[in-house]
């Protein structure tokens, strides 16, 4: 099917649903009298088209943004109709802001260099002796096949950065690095259909921490620079506050702010009674979360003496829990998968000692057999460092918004609580699995699969994948990632 063929195709799928009649000041109207198919159908089909439209827009002010250099003076095209720099043509065309056009100047730019092996492969004409391809090659590929959208390409791209090779490496080390590149580009593609935008970006800079450890570390010490905070009156006297954090600073507010709103934030149920009554309090509590966390900040900064732990927080008071890969340069936090140096990890240590776990190559920690009914603390701690949060397929709560869940039924299956059949869920999830049929098994140590209600064979399963960057902190891919360090 010719490109043209398809925006036809997807335009008349629309027309179908609508109706022909339609009127644009009628849509929603229209759309409000659909069936909840025809609702999800109509939206699949905008998203589509919106797709191929997307392409044609990025590609043609990737076309604007080169025709629009600096060298081309005053003769430029941008230049020619009164605009300084294409980014400022591309602004008043598209009506975008100024990083959105930007976005679209990278993209469109990285668009038209896609090498023509590449448009052979997706024609099907390829060569077996094609010249070696960049490795950011498979992006501008996905990008033309409407697999990922402009914002993933550019999520992946600017998440991932450049490969790095070490100064003075040979040939053989660069394309090394090239090879790793492109692998976790090729990963994060298939990443992008199940997560959010800010989760891929998220995932990229992560990936891209494991496979330049020492990059991450000089990054860490970039945002710890730049740490800042600003407080300041404006004309309507309101009293106005701002931070830039560095990583850990944001992740104790971050933690402090989740653990202290948990029960408004879609925390556990398990709690015990003396947690599960300031649950309720918290709950029917008529400041809103933005006024809890401002109270909870202003408790904290009293110099302790205002705020008691136990109250503030419940039971579980607040701290950033990290995982320390041994022998690696870098760590990671348990919730939110946040890369940080390997010092950062052992100076939390040192304040509070650590929990040894022993796992295997892919980071699957030991069992502990059917000595009681709820999963340990510790084996809490090993399906935090395992999956990282809710498995559910598209689910970004972290480790410690997720229940444990038993894949065989404790009575009716015999259940072990062993951590190999144990699953970390989101409190949603975790019902709904329950509530509507849904079931996980799980074949030895391979991954997880979910099944739809009804699905008793295992035809229509969803295999759940962990997290990327677990997967690169476990080295657990094939072939593993390379360190790229200066030698000795």
């Amino acid at each position: 099917m010719t490109f043209a063929a398809e925006i036809t195709a997807r335009a008349t799928a629309l027309v179908a649903v609508l109706g022909a009649d339609v009127e644009s000041h009628d849509v929603a109207t229209r759309i409000a009298l659909l069936s909840d198919a025809d609702a999800v159908t109509l939206a699949e089909t905008a998203a589509a088209l919106m797709r191929c439209a997307e392409l044609v827009q990025v590609a043609a002010v990737g076309v604007i943004a080169t025709r629009s250099t600096r060298d081309a003076g005053h003769s430029g095209l941008a230049q020619s109709r009164g605009h300084r720099t294409a980014l400022s043509l591309v602004q008043e065309l598209t009506g975008a802001g100024k990083a959105d056009a930007a976005r679209k100047v990278r993209v469109g730019e990285s668009l038209l260099s896609v090498p023509e092996p590449v448009v052979d492969e997706l024609l099907g004409t390829a060569s077996e002796k094609s010249p070696p391809l960049a490795w950011d090659a498979a992006l501008g590929a996905a990008l033309l096949a409407q697999t990922i959208t402009a914002a993933q390409n550019d999520a992946i791209r600017q998440g991932l950065g450049e490969p790095v090779v070490a100064e003075g490496a040979d040939d053989s080390a660069a394309e090394a690095a090239a090879a790793a590149w492109t692998l976790a580009a090729e990963q994060l593609i298939a990443e992008a259909v199940t997560v959010s935008l800010d989760e891929l970006r998220q995932t990229a800079r992560s990936v891209r921490d494991r496979l330049d450890p020492d990059g991450a570390h000089r990054r860490f010490l970039e945002r710890f620079e730049r740490r800042s905070v600003r407080l300041w009156m404006d004309a309507d006297g309101n009293r106005r506050g701002s931070f830039l954090f560095d990583d850990e600073g944001w992740l104790l507010a971050q933690t402090m702010r989740d653990n202290a709103l948990r029960p408004r934030r879609g925390g556990p149920r398990f709690v015990d009674s003396a947690e599960r009554e300031r649950a309720a309090d918290l709950t029917a509590d008529e400041r809103t979360n933005d006024q809890l966390t401002y109270d909870l900040f202003l408790d904290v900064l009293r110099a302790g003496t205002l705020a008691d732990a136990e109250t503030v927080f419940g039971t579980r008071q607040a701290g950033v829990r990290l995982v320390r890969v041994v022998d690696a340069t870098t760590s990671h936090t348990e919730d939110g998968l946040t890369t940080l140096p390997a010092a950062v990890a052992d100076q939390h240590a040192c304040d509070s000692g650590y929990v040894p776990v022993t796992v295997d190559g892919c980071g699957n920690p030991l069992d502990v057999g059917r000595e009681q009914r709820l999963f340990t603390t510790r084996q809490r701690i090993g399906l935090a460092l395992r999956d990282g949060g809710c498995m559910w397929r598209g689910c970004d709560r972290p480790s410690s918004y997720c229940e444990s869940h038993h894949i065989d039924e404790w009575s009716a299956d015999g259940g072990r609580t062993d951590i190999d059949r144990g699953i970390l869920l989101c409190r949603f999830h975790h019902m709904n699995l329950h509530h509507h049929g849904w079931r996980i098994t799980r074949d030895g140590k391979s991954n997880f699969a979910l099944h739809p209600p009804g699905d008793r064979l295992g035809e229509k399963a969803i295999i759940l994948q962990r997290p990327l960057p677990l997967t690169y902190a476990w080295a657990g891919i094939d072939p593993p990632p390379r360190r790229f360090r200066p030698a000795g």
